[in-house]
């Protein structure tokens, strides 16, 4: 190892106190040597200090290194020196120069001129600064990680903020910048030059790029999409800043620097939400979410509480996930973002009894029903607990919005309903159909319904609709935190099948089309989300590689750095989503909700086979419980595995 690494090595391991020690003596040394070197330029002569000259001497020390203490300077670290810190220690000399040229004034030692008082901190203040200075660049070439060059796609106000805070930031060398913005190119900013796009490709490997950030905030997501798609082929890591607003401050830091937002990985530009269907339902009233705490659940009572409801009843059988989003709420109402009256129930929905104390103490307006078993597998294994929960659940949500007067009630299904091969899918196709055969038989099936005296008691006056949507980027169960967590680990990336294709939506997208979607229900709607086209898993795992600067390790790239590994398909997991089980879905007022006519049974016939399913579930009996499944859901095929 070279001689200065080495010494460089055994500064960095002293301990803090040993480095504070040892500026504040280099500190005292070079003002001593600016007040010899003063007084030899001021003497024009090399300098023996004599009687009185002393003192003066040792007033360097004695004034400047109080000074220094007071202002912070000993508090910083010379690695993340910047502007800030050198304008601090300017002030701090100049401080200090003033009380030298006082004290001369006033003491008149004889001897002593008194421009020494002026020329002293100057000198001084060269000395400090270039010390700073010297100190930075030698301590920014630290043994260890090599500092990632990183190029910066955006030459404008974000990019230049960028290139400014890293300024600081050892972790990373600027090599330059990328716009495609003729007007801007060959030009520099800070000294770093502006490139086009055509240069990218032979840039990055000529200056061995390992990052490239986009600095494009205020970029539509197709735009950004546009972008990631020109550059993803190199062999970099693409990361993105946040929003204009984050950066206000002008400081940018690695905490500031973020995967690319799952937006991104779909590319799909949203639709901009109808303000006046989302708030419909809401507005002065009292809502009730259940499954508060879950991926949808709490992502739709934030939305809920933008529209200025009454009350919010927050429902959940999860202590942790209630108790986090109760608590993120009540922190959005300290900040004046809300002001509706939260209240947090402990409950599940198959607790009948502790569920019509809430309806009957609270009387919601309207309910959004998310609570349920969602994990194929995990309901593959435990059919009789999934059914209870999907479907009974339901049933007792159902009974006691009409019980006591629910305006609205939107149940949150899924694409898995379709043709389903599995028991979650088929227990929440048997939901959709409890919605649709109550409120198709135009009279209540239960006998304790709250209604106004004017009205015959067995009319029913809640509005049920269905929203049934695919999969949600970034929810529990997500590929997406999955997927990155094996790159980091560096792999594998396990997919079931190489064909597996799914749809995807957004959390915040999925809750707003929710919301708009219930705001249109007539009664039993069947509401579908356009969510595009399907993408391929494996395709999404590729790309996800590409992104973060690696490839796929296959037969093509045996040299690669990521392997995807096919573990075959899990019990009860389909190739292919449906969202449709029946042909030419119906356009609404809105571009991206589609209405749907399928098939159910009548509530005669279903309440009789929810009976026979009932005692199956609790008995637990799993091959008398696939048979009613058959039964109720046509189209229902069993996964053949031997599950427990």
């Amino acid at each position: 190892m070279h001689t200065s690494s080495l010494f460089l090595s055994r500064v960095l391991e002293w301990p803090r106190r040993i480095k504070q020690i040892f500026v504040v003596g280099l500190d005292a040394a070079m003002g001593v040597f600016a007040m010899w070197l003063a007084f030899t330029l001021r003497l024009e002569a090399l300098h023996t200090p004599e009687g009185a000259q002393w003192l003066v001497y040792g007033l360097a020390p004695v004034l400047a290194i109080p000074i220094f203490v007071t202002r912070g300077l000993y508090r910083a670290i010379f690695r993340y020196t910047g502007i800030k810190a050198l304008i601090t220690t300017g002030k701090a000399v100049a401080l200090y120069g003033a009380l030298l040229f006082t004290t001369l004034l006033f003491a008149q030692w004889e001897d002593v001129p008194r421009s020494v008082g002026l020329l002293q901190p100057l000198i001084f203040l060269l000395l400090v600064g270039a010390s700073r200075a010297l100190g930075w660049l030698w301590l920014a070439g630290a043994p260890g990680k090599s500092p990632q060059r990183l190029l910066i796609y955006g030459a404008g106000r974000a990019g230049a903020q960028t290139a400014a805070g890293l300024v600081s930031t050892p972790q990373y060398q600027l090599v330059g910048f990328i716009d495609d913005d003729p007007a801007k190119l060959g030009q520099s900013i800070d000294g770093v030059q502006v490139y086009g796009l055509a240069s990218l490709s032979k840039l990055v490997h000529k200056q061995q790029v390992t990052d490239i950030l986009l600095a494009v905030p205020s970029a539509s997501r197709q735009r950004r999409h546009q972008i990631i798609e020109s550059i993803r082929q190199l062999p970099v890591r693409i990361r993105t800043l946040p929003g204009l607003s984050d950066l206000a401050s002008g400081r940018v830091t690695m905490a500031d620097f973020q995967e690319l937002d799952v937006e991104d990985l779909i590319g799909r530009e949203p639709v901009a939400p109808n303000s006046e269907l989302i708030g419909r339902n809401l507005a002065n009233q009292t809502v009730m979410v259940t499954g508060a705490g879950g991926s949808i659940g709490s992502e739709l009572c934030r939305q809920i509480v933008r529209e200025r409801p009454a009350t919010l009843l927050l429902v959940d059988h999860s202590e942790y996930a209630l108790y986090s989003i109760h608590q993120e709420l009540l922190a959005l109402k300290e900040k004046g973002l809300h002001n509706c009256t939260l209240v947090a129930l402990l409950t599940s929905v198959g607790a009948a009894d502790r569920l019509d104390i809430i309806f009957r103490t609270h009387r919601p307006s309207s309910v959004y029903h998310t609570a349920a078993y969602k994990h194929v597998p995990m309901v593959e294994s435990n059919p009789g607990e999934g059914v209870l929960n999907n479907v009974f659940g339901t049933l007792n949500v159902v009974r006691l919005a009409l019980a006591h007067g629910a305006k609205h009630l939107v149940l949150v299904s899924t694409d898995k309903a379709v043709r389903p091969t599995n028991i979650m899918g088929a227990s929440k196709r048997i939901a959709e159909q409890i919605l649709q055969a109550v409120s198709a038989a135009n009279q209540m099936p239960f006998a304790d319904c709250d209604q106004k005296e004017s009205q015959p008691p067995w009319l029913c006056p809640t509005r049920l609709s269905i929203v049934r949507f695919g999969n949600v980027l970034g929810s529990s169960g997500s590929v997406i935190p999955l997927f990155r967590q094996q790159i980091a680990a560096g792999g594998p990336i396990t997919v079931t099948h190489p064909e597996v294709t799914r749809y995807f939506m957004t959390i915040y997208e999925a809750a707003q089309l929710v919301l708009q979607a219930g705001a249109m229900a007539e009664g039993g709607d069947l509401f579908l989300l356009d969510m595009g086209a399907p993408i391929r898993i494996e395709q999404l795992a590729r790309r996800m590689v590409a992104l973060s600067g690696l490839t796929v390790r296959d037969d093509s790239h045996p040299n690669g750095d990521i392997k995807i590994l096919f573990t075959g398909l899990r019990p009860g997991e389909k190739l292919y989503e449906e969202l449709l089980i029946s042909d030419n879905p119906l356009a609404t007022q809105h571009p991206r909700i589609l209405r749907a006519r399928e098939e159910y049974k009548p509530w005669p016939a279903l309440a009789k086979l929810l009976e026979q399913l009932q005692n199956s579930a609790k008995a637990n009996d799993t091959a008398a419980l696939k048979k009613v499944l058959r039964e109720l859901v046509p189209g229902y095929a069993p996964f053949s595995h031997n599950g427990d």
